[in-house]
Parts: structure tokens; C-alpha cells; sequence
């Protein structure tokens, strides 16, 4: 869980601490106020892509720390690969944001987008009115079947998409050797000249030009790096009265000095260090120029290496990488087009080998998606009906496809809010409020599934009120019983189920800012009031009181 985080110059922010408790944390503030931005900030930290725009003001950096709380997952291969310490629970996780980029790091190591990608899986699932956009899309929908049903197809589906992948490959094989058979003799033999253009060459790195232009710019300056380094090394230790003959001098007088009051010594030890590193400079300095000559025959060889560089750069792709690569192309055609016909027919039938395969493969994932499909679909009734729609039909559809990474099966969530209307495709039957409501059911069943330790609903309470709100509100409290929830929310129903309240509030004192407090007692009384009422009154207040107790 989120136990802590910190804020600074990020977008309206100069600088946020905040302490989330366990259970539900309901954020509230006026329109307009900002509530979004600690949401948006969290996405960040768990690598969620930004800019230098996120930036207040005229700072050079934006910084987002938290202070998560591990009581679930076990770290310990995970951040011994990255090497992470892993020293208790509490992990805290930082991103830094300046104007070229940004860093991210956990327990003051820094780690990668794809490190943060699999963290962020395992801790964290924020859900906003975005990704109820998503979740409306049938493509979307086989995703979370396949992710409710990991246990069982995690693994099966992960061995049919490596031999998916090998399918594909000797498909792209096969369409290049195919192309290669109608080459004519000409565009074979030129094809065979480029390959042996660039093997010829012997390009030793991608960087081999790079290497070249910076020991032909020594090379070209080698009188003048000697004049520099030469003449530095004497200014140093050569010459009577040089800097490392001065030095000594100062250090056997601070050392007498030193005798008579040790207040001094820590003075002479630097002194000591100073002279020892300018003693190895100045090694360095005599070494380096005398290890400086002029090489006539090596600047020749080096231009010329350059400019036949150059041409295969012109030729072939502008860097060396891409000579590289388009090498590597050319060879690979090359080779294709001395595949003979039988070669051809070997690889036809080893593709439909494994089709046939990857069909048998598919039939038993789609066989178990159907079995998980039934019973998520139950759950997602059982939770809707709780969420106030009575009447509700849910049905996972199937349709069987083209193979693909996901087998053949293409899924789609089928819905009926009202008993007269019959099954149809999620969004174009449901309500913004019966889709907050699905996706609230989704997530609940999904979140307990997943052992995910913090679950972020960023308004996902838009389009009900009521009773709806009354019952959104018990399955929220009740799913914060088993794991932390951070909430967004309008409705003072919800609001007032918070084990902690967090008030936005925008102020404009000489500049834009944003304030996030703590509420409690007759703050939150009054908050609550407020969202029941639109403004507090003796009505909302008492109407408050009774949500509240």
C-alpha cells in the first residue's frame, strides 16, 4: 500500500506531503480544483510517460517520491536481478523530471521502463474515466478474461504465443524467399556486389567512425597538445619556482605549524592530498606529451578509412549501425534466394505443421477461456445486482477467428440493463452510470484476484446518485476492508465511508498553488455537507451527520 507521498514543483505543487491511511482515502475539492493532479502524480511515479511541461514554474525539476508499504509480494529475486536493496517493507520509489528527461528509482536505484512496468503490476491499478474508454472496446475485453483466468492460461497462453511467434517467422521466411525466387540474374549479381561492399569493409563497430574522427583531430593537434600538455607538466614540477616545489614549501611550514596547534592538521592532510593528486597529473601531463608524435602515414590511413566510411554511409542508411543492419538484410535476402524450389515446399509444409498444431493449441485455451468466461460472467452479475441493477444479463460472447497471439477466439461483453431488451455489445447498451458500475464490478472482482495492494478510482462514481451511490458506496468499503483504495469522488454518500479525507483546494496568493489537507471531525462534517448540498446548511449538516454515524 501507499503510505507516503511527496510532491515537488510538479505542474500546480511547489511542495505536498501526505500521509494515506489503510483502507478507503476519499479525495474531494471543488471543480476545477486540481483533485486529479495527486491521482496523475502517483501514474507518474509508477512510470506513467510525462514531460518537461509537468514542471511548475521556472524549476528545474519535478520530483515525486512514495513510500510504499510491502506486505504482499515477495521482492526478493526481482530486486536482487536489479540490484535493489531489500532490506524490509517499506520500498520507496522516486521520479525525477527535468527538462531533457526523466529518472526513475526504487530504494535509490535506478531502474528502467520495463523494471517499472512490471512493479508498477504488482502494486498498484488505477483505474479513470480514460480507461473506461478502453474497457468499452471489444479488443480490450479478451485481456481481462485472459488476465482473471492467468492462473490456469497464464502459462498455456505463453507457450502458444512462442510457437505463434516461430509460425510468424517462417511466414516472413517464406514470403522472402518467394520474392527472391523471381530475381533476375542481374539483381543477383548486384545483390552479391553490396554484400561484399560492406563485408569487404570490415567495419569493426558502429562507432568506428566516431573513433577515427577523434584520433585523427589528436593527431592533426599534435604539436599544439604538446605545446599545452608539456608546458603544463613543467608549470606543475619542471621549473624552478613550479606549483608542486610551492606546495612542498607550504606543507612543511603548515606541518610545523601543525605541531604547535593541532587545530591544523586536518589542513596539512588535505595539503597532503592535494600534492599526491597533482603528482599524478602531473606523471600524466609528462607521459601524455611525450607519448605525442606526429604520424603522417596514420592520418593518411585514417582519412582514407573515412572517406570509404562515408561512402558505404551514403550508400546505405547514414550511420554505420544502419550499414550494419542493412547488411545483415542484404545477406539474409541473399541467402534466401539460394533456397532452391525444394527448400520452398520443405517450409510450406513444416508452416502448415504447425498450424495445424497452433490450432489444436488455441482449441484447448479457447476450451478453458469458455469455462473462466462463465464464471467471471456470474461474478460480474452477482456484483452488479449488489450495485443496484436487478435486472442485469451479462454474457462473455465468443466468435472463433484467424489465428492469432491470443489463439482464435475474439471476445466481446455482451450486456442488458432492462428484461425486455435483449443481449448487446457493452457500449452500445450501457448508461455512463451502468459503465462506471461495470467497470467498478471488473475491478473489484479482478483487484482481489490480482492480490493487488492499492486500487485508484479516478471518478468512477460519474452518472448515479441515490440509492446507486448508497450501494457503490458498501461495495467500496467493503473492498477497502481487503486492500487500500484512493478515490476521487462527488458523491457525499461515498465521502463520508473514508477512513481518511483529503480536501483540494486551488489558492491564488500571488500565485497558483494547490493544497491537499487532512480532514477530520467537523472539517469533514462539513465537507460532506457540502457535496450532499452544494453549500452547507443546517439541512446538509444534519443529513451529513447521519452518513457520517
Amino acid at each position: 500500500m501507499l503510505s507516503k507521498i511527496f510532491i515537488k514543483n510538479y505542474i500546480l505543487i511547489d511542495e505536498l506531503e501526505l500521509e494515506l491511511a489503510e483502507g478507503l482515502n476519499i479525495i474531494t475539492g471543488e471543480t476545477g480544483a486540481g483533485k486529479s493532479i495527486l491521482i496523475n502524480a502517483i501514474d507518474i511515479a509508477f512510470g506513467a510517460k510525462t514531460g518537461k511541461e509537468v514542471i511548475k514554474g521556472d524549476a528545474d525539476k519535478a520530483i515525486i517520491e512514495l513510500t510504499i508499504l510491502n506486505k504482499k509480494q515477495d521482492l526478493s529475486v526481482l530486486f536482487e536481478e536489479n540490484g535493489i536493496d531489500n532490506s524490509g517493507e517499506e520500498i520507496i520509489l522516486s521520479r525525477e523530471i527535468t527538462k531533457s528527461g526523466s529518472r526513475s528509482r526504487v530504494n535509490g536505484c535506478l531502474v528502467n521502463q520495463e523494471f517499472m512496468k512490471h512493479f508498477r503490476e504488482l502494486f498498484i491499478d488505477i483505474h479513470s474515466q480514460h480507461q473506461t474508454y478502453s474497457f468499452l472496446q471489444p479488443k480490450y475485453h479478451i485481456v481481462l478474461l485472459d488476465a482473471y483466468a492467468k492462473n490456469t492460461c497464464g502459462e498455456m497462453l505463453e507457450n502458444y504465443r512462442l510457437k505463434y511467434a516461430e509460425y510468424r517467422d517462417m511466414i516472413s521466411k517464406l514470403e522472402i524467399l518467394k520474392n527472391s525466387a523471381d530475381k533476375t540474374a542481374g539483381e543477383i549479381d548486384f545483390l552479391k556486389f553490396q554484400v561484399n561492399e560492406i563485408d569487404e569493409t570490415q567495419i569493426q563497430s558502429p562507432f568506428e567512425d566516431e573513433e577515427l574522427n577523434n584520433e585523427l583531430a589528436v593527431l592533426e593537434n599534435v604539436e599544439k597538445l604538446k605545446d599545452l600538455t608539456g608546458s603544463s607538466y613543467w608549470s606543475i614540477s619542471g621549473d624552478d619556482g613550479a606549483i608542486l616545489d610551492a606546495l612542498l614549501q607550504i606543507k612543511t611550514n603548515i606541518s610545523k605549524a601543525s605541531g604547535m596547534d593541532n587545530s591544523l592538521e586536518d589542513t596539512e592532510e588535505k595539503l597532503v592530498e592535494v600534492i599526491e593528486n597533482l603528482k599524478d597529473i602531473s606523471s600524466f601531463l609528462r607521459d601524455y606529451s611525450g607519448s605525442l608524435d606526429n604520424d603522417e602515414e596514420r592520418i593518411n590511413s585514417i582519412q582514407e578509412r573515412l572517406f570509404l566510411l562515408d561512402k558505404l554511409k551514403r550508400k546505405y542508411g547514414g550511420t554505420l549501425e544502419n550499414v550494419l543492419k542493412q547488411g545483415e538484410t542484404l545477406k539474409a535476402e541473399l541467402e534466401g534466394i539460394e533456397f532452391s524450389t525444394q527448400n520452398i515446399e520443405e517450409l510450406e509444409l513444416k508452416i502448415k505443421t504447425a498450424e495445424n498444431e497452433l490450432e489444436v493449441f488455441a482449441e484447448k485455451i479457447s476450451s478453458e477461456r469458455k469455462i473462466y468466461a462463465e464464471v467471471l460472467s456470474g461474478l460480474i452479475v452477482d456484483k452488479l445486482e449488489q450495485l443496484e441493477l436487478p435486472k442485469v444479463r451479462f454474457k462473455i460472447n465468443f466468435e472463433k477467428g484467424e489465428l492469432s497471439a491470443n489463439g482464435f477466439d475474439k471476445v466481446e461483453f455482451l450486456i442488458s440493463t432492462n428484461i425486455s431488451e435483449g443481449l448487446k455489445p457493452l457500449a452500445k447498451v450501457a448508461s455512463g452510470g451502468e459503465i462506471s458500475r461495470v467497470m467498478l464490478a471488473i475491478k473489484t472482482i479482478f483487484a482481489q484476484s490480482d492480490n493487488i495492494e492499492t486500487v485508484i478510482f479516478d471518478e468512477i462514481d460519474t452518472g448515479i446518485s441515490g440509492k446507486t451511490s448508497q450501494s457503490v458506496a458498501d461495495e467500496v468499503r467493503e473492498l477497502a476492508k481487503y486492500m487500500q483504495i484512493i478515490m476521487i469522488t462527488h458523491q457525499a454518500i461515498i465521502a463520508s465511508k473514508s477512513d481518511r479525507h483529503f480536501y483540494v483546494k486551488k489558492t491564488q496568493d500571488g500565485h497558483t498553488n494547490i493544497d491537499i489537507s487532512i480532514l477530520e471531525g467537523d472539517e469533514k462534517l462539513k465537507a460532506v455537507a457540502e457535496l450532499a448540498g452544494g453549500e452547507i446548511t443546517d439541512e446538509s449538516l444534519k443529513f451529513a451527520r447521519t452518513l457520517i454515524t
